[in-house]
């Protein structure tokens, strides 16, 4: 399968659709998920091309993956959390909806479910939610 450019995310990469942006460095670009699975829910790609690990190079998978780890950090301290799940699906099969390389980061509570996916949220609290991770970052890293 071929990278389609037309995707979301490289629409967001390209400014075409906006987006609440959390973090970026040369090689990665970290936004916030407009319907967040929990409080502080953020996604991170990588600023070129591919469609997930499958395809992915080495580079593209070490930079996603410090980055990963450096906004983990963020919103366990932004929403102090006890613990963070990453999501990463590949393909439709097994569960991929944006066919570029994502990984989802959220913020964790002991005992507090995941909200059902599809539910957008308000801009205004999005937004609140990317400054409390930009804070921690600033703090952190």
């Amino acid at each position: 399968m071929s990278y389609d450019n037309d995707n979301i995310f490289a629409k967001i990469l390209r400014g075409e659709i906006p987006s609440t942006r959390v973090y970026e460095d040369e090689e990665t670009l970290v936004f916030m998920d407009i319907m967040p699975r929990a409080d502080g829910h953020c996604l991170v790609i990588p600023k070129t091309p591919c469609r997930n690990i499958l395809d992915a190079a080495p580079g593209q998978m070490n930079a996603c993956m410090a980055t990963v780890q450096k906004i983990a950090r963020a919103v366990r301290e932004a929403f102090d959390a006890e613990g963070v799940t990453i999501q990463q699906f590949n393909e439709a099969a097994g569960g991929q909806e944006v066919f570029h390389l994502h990984f989802h980061v959220l913020p964790r509570r002991e005992g507090e479910s995941l909200r059902p996916p599809g539910q957008m949220a308000d801009a205004e609290v999005i937004e609140g939610h990317a400054e409390a991770i930009r804070a921690a970052l600033g703090e952190s890293g």
